[in-house]
């Protein structure tokens, strides 16, 4: 079966997730990861120009609420994911494929359902019964920037530049200081929340975190705890990851997402007779607007010219 096709607007919230090769823990946290994953995402998101609104590293998958406006949401994922593969991967000792699958992203269509999505991030560590509160999830997450400060630093370990210097000396460990930049994360303002001040937002993060922390304290009378969590192994496989199917879209409103769903009906049809001219060499074929043409073997293009 074929992946839906990608259908990615520039002026849309998408929510991503991806996880990791058989559902291993290879994000486990710890204070070299984390660093490891903000340098990263900093960088990936001033490269490319998007805007973040929330995001949380779990053990073995990420979340992110992102928008890019410069219609560039597919190069921003192969930049993040592909060096957060190469540098936790030399971390965790593990080879061969990083991340299962590619990511999944879909597009967050009304100020109520991006509402709930961000719920949805805070509550990680928290609804799997790891941790009995937000706050003590050891991991990456974007909670300590909605409430304290929208910005944060970390640091980005250039290897090309201690490649370069060919060097055997103390500092050519691949994690020295020698090799960090220091890159800055913002977050972006949720647009429902664009007229209010810091502090009603932090206030209105503290309403949903409790609300969080109340719910799942009944359901587990028992956590795993932070210590138990950071001695697992980054490579052990969980007996039965979860998986659920992803919805086309995230909407609260029944006929926002009739409409949608509609838009990307008309979508697939001009992208497969597209699709169907251009494989057959003709290089004039219309696609809609921002879809990646397909592949073409070099005696087509041959016979094309």
């Amino acid at each position: 079966m074929a992946w839906p096709l990608r259908m990615f607007e520039s002026s849309r919230i998408y929510f991503v997730t991806v996880r990791c090769f058989q559902g291993r823990l290879l994000l486990r946290p710890s204070k070299r990861t984390n660093e490891v994953l903000g340098g990263v995402l900093a960088r990936a998101a001033r490269f490319y120009g998007v805007e973040v609104f929330a995001f949380v590293f779990a053990s073995n998958h990420v979340h992110l609420l992102v928008r890019a406006p410069n219609g560039n949401l597919s190069k921003f994922m192969q930049f993040l994911l592909g060096n957060v593969a190469r540098k936790v991967g030399w971390m965790t000792g593990w080879r061969g494929s990083f991340w299962e699958r590619r990511f999944a992203a879909h597009p967050v269509l009304d100020d109520g359902a991006l509402l709930e999505r961000l719920h949805y991030i805070l509550a990680h560590g928290v609804k799997e019964g790891l941790v009995r509160r937000c706050r003590s999830w050891p991991g990456l997450s974007c909670l300590r920037m909605l409430l304290r400060d929208r910005r944060r630093s970390f640091p980005w370990y250039c290897w090309t530049r201690r490649w370069g210097a060919r060097t055997r000396s103390e500092g050519s460990e691949r994690f020295h200081e020698r090799w960090a930049d220091q890159e800055h994360l913002s977050l972006a303002v949720l647009p429902a929340w664009t007229d209010l001040s810091r502090s009603r937002r932090a206030r209105l993060i503290l309403g949903m975190v409790a609300a969080i922390e109340h719910q799942w304290q009944r359901v587990y009378d028992r956590v795993l705890g932070k210590k138990r969590l950071l001695a697992q192994h980054p490579q052990h496989r969980p007996v039965r990851p979860e998986r659920s199917p992803g919805p086309r879209c995230h909407c609260s409103r029944s006929h926002d997402r009739l409409q949608y769903l509609e838009l990307y009906g008309s979508y697939t049809e001009r992208f497969s007779s597209a699709s169907e001219k251009w494989r057959a060499g003709d290089l004039s074929a219309e696609f809609p607007l921002n879809a990646v043409r397909p592949f073409l073997w070099p005696l087509v293009l041959q016979r094309a010219a």
